[in-house]
């Protein structure tokens, strides 16, 4: 049975909404703020979490639950229907649904959701000599099928990159998608990181194939 993770504050939304996914077979489990739901994210399918809660809100939210948990995926709910808002939305979230909706379409988007991170949880894909086991949060090294071990920071940054695939992402952009707080200019933390990531995914660091630098820009991960 398919667990869902429903933050939403609203009483009359919450039931309402609660009860349709029961009688359409789900599992549900209702928090009425964000405080606590880490603790569910790792039993969880799929999270519909709306944007206006008490204390933190559903952007903080989701954000903290994606890092913790990137397979698995986030609907945002929300009245709010301007294109910066959805667009804040959909920085970490996989669907963006504007309220009101109707539960008919409610169920529609999860399924698409449910099958799409499904399927990617079936497969593995390959960069130069690493393959990439996105639902197992593994990286094997084909020469040798030896497993490569990051840790937790290591592991979000390259996961960053393999969200962005072949795109050029300043610093700016990666410090402040990883660590959440602003970049300060000549800040070296991130280079640091980088430094030793690539000390353990490149086959020679000193040249490397797979995190590129774009000189005077950042840095490429390409697929």
């Amino acid at each position: 049975m398919v667990q869902i993770l429903y933050i939403e504050d609203d009483q009359e939304i919450g039931k309402w909404v609660t009860e349709e996914l029961h009688d359409r077979g789900y599992k549900v489990k209702w928090l009425q703020t964000g405080e606590g739901s880490l603790g569910y994210i790792q039993e969880t399918d799929i999270v519909v979490l709306d944007v206006m809660l008490p204390g933190l809100d559903g952007f903080t939210v989701g954000k903290r639950l994606k890092k913790e948990a990137p397979n698995v995926p986030i609907m945002m709910l929300s009245a709010r229907t301007s294109v910066e808002d959805k667009l804040q939305g959909l920085e970490f979230s996989d669907d963006y649904l504007t309220k009101p909706f109707h539960p008919d379409e409610l169920v529609a988007r999860i399924e698409v959701l449910l099958r799409r991170f499904q399927k990617q949880k079936r497969e593995s894909f390959i960069i130069h000599h690493l393959e990439i086991i996105p639902s197992e949060n593994r990286i094997i090294d084909q020469r040798t099928g030896d497993e490569i071990l990051l840790t937790g920071k290591q592991y979000h940054i390259f996961h960053y990159f393999l969200k962005h695939p072949n795109q050029i992402l300043t610093k700016e952009q990666i410090y402040e998608g990883v660590w959440e707080e602003p970049y300060i200019d000549g800040d070296k933390t991130l280079m640091v990181h980088i430094r030793y990531l690539r000390e353990k995914v490149e086959q020679d660091p000193a040249n490397p194939k797979i995190i590129e630098t774009i000189r005077g820009i950042g840095y490429r991960v390409r697929q």
